[in-house]
């Protein structure tokens, strides 16, 4: 419904004037700031002004739109011939050479309503301005006193409109200036803004170029200190084995445990040390995938036989691992999906002190699997949840007399991320804990790295005269001596070479049945005494044993495979394996299968 105010004919010129004047008063009666009037009197202004020079005259009415909200209502209608192309009017891209269709652009943004028809007969636009809230509602009786109110206005001077009209446009002229200086200071600020917004992104540049290269600087320490981690550990673990083998002869109950406890300190020292630096190839991106098809019942055998020796010393906790259904053939990492779960179950162990650790795997869906390892130990609290994946980190508490590095966790959280999945962890205090490990069936990537299966030697040529004879070629009197004791059941005689260019000599001068070569020397590294060995027509026949502790790269591990017979880790194999190697390299029985060691679990023989 809709209270009619008023009505103004546009006859004459000044009569546009006049509706402007009228839309104004009502305005301001109805309860409109200053800043509203002059937009809802401009809005009428220009379609009276466009009634008038297009159409010829026409009328104006102002009333009260009576609703759930009220609204100024304001009329505007002619007799004109219509409006032109009004769509792209409306949208605002009809483009006009006389102004025509610019100020009803100009009503829609001023009024919050405008409705228009056109045709042939004429105009008809209805424009609305909903009430301000602080308004009072208008009702007849202030519509009838409002009416009369106006009336006592209607001889008012169109001249004086005008004025106030230059006066209300050098208002607005005067804020669009203050507007436009609070833009400039605010662009001046914005731009000392983005100065040190510049400079700061540039010192964050400069600090995180410090810390990858600081970064680097660790990884490539940690995989140059590769082989002097691992010389005097495979030292220490070798020389205990053959003590406690009895190949010197009888030892006491007491040295016994002496020595056990040397060779478990080692040991214990191996692992950190092993973690650390596969922890340090993983952020290198150092790592390959090496995949392998297998059942999932395969690797928990592997785990079963594995993790048994922690169950000696807790009757009381039971290690279980349940059938797997429905899983198909997996083709993954194999050893790092086993040293992720390896992980997970070695912590179920160690925090749980009664109970179980139960080992499990479920489908999820078409692509993925869940390994899941859940104990009933002390749990974990919630604020540690995340911390326990950080590099180093024990979790304070009862437990902390069980010894760790601190490696594990993040380390496994990385090899899941290698594989193309992840870990989760449940857990409640003494509730116990459920780690998960999830990964895809198939690790299809197009970086990963195939080894070959097998490698054959290849004599280029048959020795015409060779000596009953093994040469050891290593710079480390220790690892020389550990590596005679472990060869004298062979029967062979063993000569010794303490660097590169001593071994090559004795290469050719006494052309022995197998040459044994460390890699890493004072004089001329192992791939040069290799490279050197293969060119000579008196050695390049000679079978060649690498025997390192250094972790080999895939350049260097496709270098070793095309010139050596077989590459052996340093601490690796004992007596037994060693015969066994020999004789299979005599009899030409290499190639022999390469499978993950079950001691340093990363090298390849």
């Amino acid at each position: 419904m809709t209270w009619a105010i008023m009505k103004v004919e546009l006859k004459y010129e000044h009569d546009v004037v006049l509706a402007r004047q009228r839309a104004r008063q009502i305005a301001q009666l109805i309860g409109f700031d200053s800043q509203e009037q002059v937009r809802i009197a401009t809005a009428v202004s220009e379609l009276a002004r466009n009634a008038f020079r297009y159409a010829g005259g026409g009328t104006i009415e102002y009333g009260i739109a009576d609703g759930d909200v009220q609204a100024f209502h304001i009329r505007v209608r002619d007799q004109g011939q219509g409006i032109q192309d009004l769509k792209s009017v409306l949208n605002g891209t009809y483009v006009s050479s006389t102004g025509m269709g610019l100020g009803i652009s100009g009503v829609k943004r001023l009024m919050d309503v405008c409705d228009i028809e056109s045709s042939e007969q004429g105009t008809n636009v209805i424009c609305l301005k909903f009430l301000p809230r602080q308004a009072k509602k208008i009702t007849q009786k202030i519509l009838a006193d409002m009416s009369g109110h106006l009336s006592t206005l209607l001889s008012g001077d169109p001249f004086e409109e005008i004025q106030q009209q230059n006066q209300e446009l050098l208002a607005a002229l005067a804020d669009v200036q203050k507007h436009q200086m609070e833009l400039a200071q605010l662009n001046k600020e914005l731009e000392e803004t983005n100065r040190g917004v510049v400079a700061l992104y540039g010192e964050l540049d400069e600090r995180a170029e410090e810390l990858r290269r600081v970064s680097d600087l660790k990884t490539q320490f940690l995989s140059n200190m590769t082989h002097e981690f691992r010389t005097p550990l495979n030292s220490i673990i070798s020389i205990s084995q053959i003590l406690t083998d009895r190949m010197d002869g009888e030892l006491t109950a007491e040295q016994e445990k002496q020595i056990g406890f040397i060779r478990t300190a080692a040991q214990d020292l191996s692992v950190l040390v092993n973690d650390l630096l596969d922890l340090a190839k993983v952020e290198a991106g150092k790592v390959s995938v090496r995949r392998d098809t297998f059942e999932v019942q395969d690797i928990f055998g592997t785990l079963r036989g594995m993790l048994k020796p922690l169950l000696e010393n807790n009757a009381a906790v039971s290690l279980i691992f349940e059938r797997s259904e429905n899983i198909p053939v997996l083709n993954t990492d194999k050893g790092k999906l086993s040293q992720i779960l390896r992980n997970f179950i070695s912590n179920g162990l160690k925090f749980t002190e009664k109970g179980e650790v139960r080992v499990s795997v479920r489908r999820e869906g078409d692509t993925y699997v869940t390994f899941s390892v859940a104990d009933t130990g002390i749990g974990i609290l919630a604020d540690d949840k995340e911390r326990i994946f950080e590099e180093f980190l024990q979790v304070e508490g009862r437990h902390q007399k069980k010894k760790g590095t601190g490696l594990g966790l993040p380390l496994s959280k990385k090899l899941a991320e290698l594989l193309g999945g992840y870990i989760s962890v449940v857990s409640q205090p003494e509730s116990g804990s459920i780690f998960s490990v999830t990964i895809p069936f198939d690790y299809n990537c197009a970086d990963d790295v195939m080894f070959p299966e097998t490698h054959k030697i290849v004599l280029e040529k048959e020795p015409t005269e060779q000596n009953n004879c093994f040469l050891i070629i290593d710079d480390q009197e220790s690892d020389r001596y550990i590596l005679r004791r472990l060869l004298d059941k062979c029967g062979t005689a063993i000569q010794e070479a303490a660097g590169g260019a001593q071994g090559i000599q004795y290469a050719r001068s006494l052309a022995p049945e197998i040459i044994f070569l460390d890699l890493v020397m004072a004089d001329m590294t192992g791939f040069e005494v290799l490279k050197a060995l293969s060119r000579d027509k008196s050695t390049r026949h000679i079978p060649v044993v690498i025997h390192t502790s250094k972790l080999l790269t895939q350049a260097e591990r496709e270098t070793l495979n095309a010139n050596a017979a077989v590459i052996v880790p340093k601490g690796h194999l004992n007596a037994k394996a060693w015969l066994d190697l020999v004789q299979a390299i005599k009899t030409s029985r290499i190639p022999l299968q390469r499978k993950e060691t079950s001691v340093a679990g990363k090298y390849y023989v």
